[in-house]
């Protein structure tokens, strides 16, 4: 034992273990540099390769951007119903409408949501805090010689606050205003230009029907969210701007009945309401309430002359969608990605059969198969970000001109341009880390014989 320690002190090599080379700075610096070298010598050949990635990395981010902005659109409408809201309309039954197209003299359709209906839905469900009634006819209305095809809704003061509908100029009607039965009307934001292209229309007087009445307001764009809206059992009708006047006005200048005369014939339609909000105290009875009208309606109406919507429920299938959307979307995308790493494969692979001859010789000089692999990946790794990048910005421009040219709204979330740059480095690392190990393995004397 003593012999072997005064060995172990007089000859120190034999208690000497080699180890391991640990990548140095200086060494990723050089690998870099050579890694760079390579790919400028053939420039077209990287330039193309980059471009799958490119591809891929752009249309992720756009491809997101242009289904958030269209799911964002779908909800913000929705949204303005009121998710606390259940909106009930009015709709002609399939047997009405085969009478009133035959143009009969003398008949009178009377269907649709009555004042009955209202009582009974407040004095009968709990939960039911507000109620907004709304009468709808369709008219011309008139400046001087413009005029607007436009829905004439006769409705309560607190319309607004319940359909999240605000005021752009002027203010809305109110219950003196009601009470009166002002000739006052608020126009919409998208009738404006129409009718008063060059000044305001506050404190003018437009022509509605036979009447005139003094404008006082102006809603934001955008409101137009209920008239033409498909609900179940109703089919979609034209899309009208409105024109919001008093429901006691209304009811004292149209009168209970409806009268229409178009080229040759003539209808008339008895319809006490042709829309009802109904507002509930929280989110939790919006459904259980929606159940009770209904029943209610069920019971009381012999026809199918009405239909009730859920914004809520609209809400909720259109946050399904939205992730369905995303999801094919992004699936869609990522094949693009998919393709571009299967090209940085065959390219490095390419590479690696075209400089065996190098890889010999680096073997030859005493580089580990640790310095080639990291060599090959640094490549990849170059091809990939670099392209990762250009990707990000070019995916950044196109929802901004899709914007721009197209009107389309589009929203580029914080996650997108982040998950697919982390995405392309991931491709271009895993497609080339087979190359870099096949390299790694070549047997250094065959490579320096290969031709």
């Amino acid at each position: 034992m003593a012999g072997s320690k005064a060995m172990s002190a007089i000859n120190p090599v034999f208690t000497v273990r080699s180890q391991p080379r640990v990548l140095s700075w200086r060494g990723l610096k050089r690998s870099f540099r050579l890694g760079f070298k390579s790919l400028w010598l053939h420039r077209l050949r990287s330039l193309l390769t980059v471009l799958g990635i490119v591809f891929g990395v752009c249309s992720v981010i756009a491809m997101l951007a242009i289904g958030e902005g269209a799911s964002y659109e779908a909800q913000e409408a929705i949204k303005n119903l009121g998710s606390q809201n259940i909106i009930l309309r009015s709709i002609k039954p399939p047997e009405e409408q085969k009478v009133s197209d035959k143009g009969s003299q003398g008949y009178v359709l009377q269907y649709g949501l009555t004042y009955t209906d209202l009582l009974r839905i407040k004095s009968t469900i709990p939960g039911v805090t507000i109620v907004v009634p709304g009468r709808i006819m369709r008219e011309y209305v008139w400046n001087i010689t413009r005029r607007v095809d436009c829905e004439i809704m006769g409705t309560v003061p607190w319309y607004p606050t319940m359909r999240h509908h605000r005021v752009a100029q002027g203010r809305f009607f109110n219950d003196i205003e009601m009470d009166s039965k002002a000739n006052v009307c608020v126009l919409a934001g998208e009738i404006v230009s129409s009718l008063f292209p060059f000044d305001s229309p506050l404190g003018r007087d437009v022509r509605i029907g036979e009447g005139y009445y003094r404008v006082i307001g102006v809603m934001e764009p955008g409101g137009r969210e209920s008239a033409g809206a498909e609900v179940e059992g109703e089919q979609a009708g034209p899309s009208l701007s409105r024109v919001f006047i008093p429901l006691e006005t209304a009811k004292t200048r149209y009168g209970e009945v409806l009268m229409k005369q178009r080229r040759g014939s003539f209808t008339a339609e008895r319809v006490a309401l042709h829309e009802v909000t109904v507002n509930v105290a929280s989110l939790e009875q919006v459904l259980p309430v929606a159940g009770a009208i209904q029943t209610i309606m069920e019971r009381n109406h012999k026809k199918k002359d009405y239909a009730i919507m859920v914004p809520l429920e609209k809400l909720r299938q259109a946050e399904r969608t939205k992730r369905i959307f995303s999801i094919v979307l992004g699936s869609i995308a990522a094949i693009s990605l998919l393709v571009g790493g299967i090209g940085i494969m065959n390219i490095m692979l390419a590479s690696v059969t075209e400089r065996t001859r190098e890889i010999g010789i680096r073997r030859a000089l005493g580089a580990c198969r640790r310095d080639i692999v990291v060599q090959f990946l640094v490549e990849t790794a170059l091809l990939s970000c670099s392209g990762g990048v250009i990707g990000v910005v070019v995916g950044l421009v196109i929802p901004f001109m899709v914007t721009q040219l197209a009107g389309m709204k589009t929203i580029v979330t914080f996650w997108s341009p982040v998950a697919a740059f982390g995405i392309s480095a991931l491709v271009g690392i895993v497609f080339g880390l087979y190359p870099a190990l096949r390299a790694s393995r070549m047997d250094p004397v065959e490579a320096l014989r290969h031709e």
